[in-house]
């Protein structure tokens, strides 16, 4: 285990999404964009003018956009699909899981701007189900980059993988939280900090307010272990079942409502293997108005809130 590095500044992963998949397109010519009238919003118009034949812009027909993308995959093509997280997930949920998961076809799906990232557009644009809706489809690969590191490796993998995958790009900004020389490892959760007391287990934007409650916590006496799980599908059920043993409980901390997601797949390792006391953090309702750090904050998923769950179980 490596030490999380110093924190210097909030990042965009969109950002190190784009620059890695324009990157690896120049030296790979099966890679394809397609996107459902969102190339502002996905972060592709560097990408559009370098690969103009390479851009496919279905307009705003979401389910098209994932059956075409089968269709390039079957053509030895590796298409990332990139597009508002709500509408990938929501709208196109029978694609995902017929066109692309059941024919196991080769399908990058980039959920961009997951989450609460839209913030005052409300319910509709908040895409706080789809880690639970994915988790439902078998044989999908499903990678929760916690900042721009992970995000560039997660975008690496993805172009070699087998299968589809589905990878939450987030908008919120983050900061890089993930120590580079430990490597990103699908299927591997990385503890970011060391503990005894308790354990946090975190995803995505997530992560970085892990570790300020660990910080917390650590002042107050309470040791929390700080895991980051990129990987929710294969996800690292010995890693979290060492946490259940060798900590007093398991805080698990997303940014998406509180079952069927992260805090559910913990939930269904432990309860089989070795019962834990737990405290599952999410989005419990439809959000109210306000930015995405207001409705973080009002659901308790910041330090705070995840440092009185802490407390809670360490007690």
């Amino acid at each position: 285990m490596s030490e999380k590095p110093a924190v210097s500044g909030l990042f965009d992963c969109r950002k190190a999404f784009a620059e890695t998949l324009a990157e690896l397109a120049r030296i790979d010519e099966r890679i394809v964009a397609v996107c459902n009238d969102s190339v502002g919003s996905s972060n592709l118009k560097a990408f559009e003018r370098e690969f103009p034949d390479r851009l496919i812009n279905v307009g705003i027909a979401e389910q098209n956009m994932v059956g075409v993308s089968a269709g390039l995959a079957n053509a030895g093509l590796v298409p990332f699909v990139c597009c508002a997280s709500p509408f990938l997930t929501g709208r196109a949920m029978e694609q995902v899981k017929v066109d692309a998961a059941y024919n196991g076809y080769h399908v990058v799906l980039c959920g961009m701007s997951p989450g609460m990232a839209y913030g005052e557009l409300g319910p509709t644009h908040h895409s706080i189900e789809d880690l639970s809706w994915m988790r439902a489809i078998h044989d999908l690969t499903i990678l929760v980059p916690a900042d721009p590191f992970q995000t560039r490796e997660a975008v690496r993998f993805a172009v070699n993988a087998d299968g589809p995958i589905f990878m939450r790009v987030g908008r919120f900004p983050v900061p890089a939280v993930s120590p580079e020389a430990d490597g990103f490892v699908v299927g591997r959760a990385d503890q970011l900090r060391a503990g005894s007391d308790v354990t946090i287990v975190a995803t995505g934007t997530l992560v970085s307010r892990a570790l300020e409650a660990a910080d917390t916590l650590a002042a107050e006496g309470i040791s929390a272990r700080v895991l980051n799980v990129s990987s929710l599908a294969p996800i690292d059920s010995q890693a979290i079942l060492r946490a259940a043993r060798e900590t007093r409980g398991i805080v698990t901390a997303e940014e998406g409502v509180s079952h069927g997601g992260l805090g559910g797949a913990v939930a269904e390792i432990v309860s089989q293997s070795h019962p834990t006391r737990m405290k599952i953090l999410g989005v419990t309702s439809f959000a109210p108005t306000g930015n995405a750090a207001f409705l973080l904050d009002h659901y308790g998923l910041n330090a705070v809130g995840i440092a009185a769950a802490a407390r809670q179980l360490a007690a």
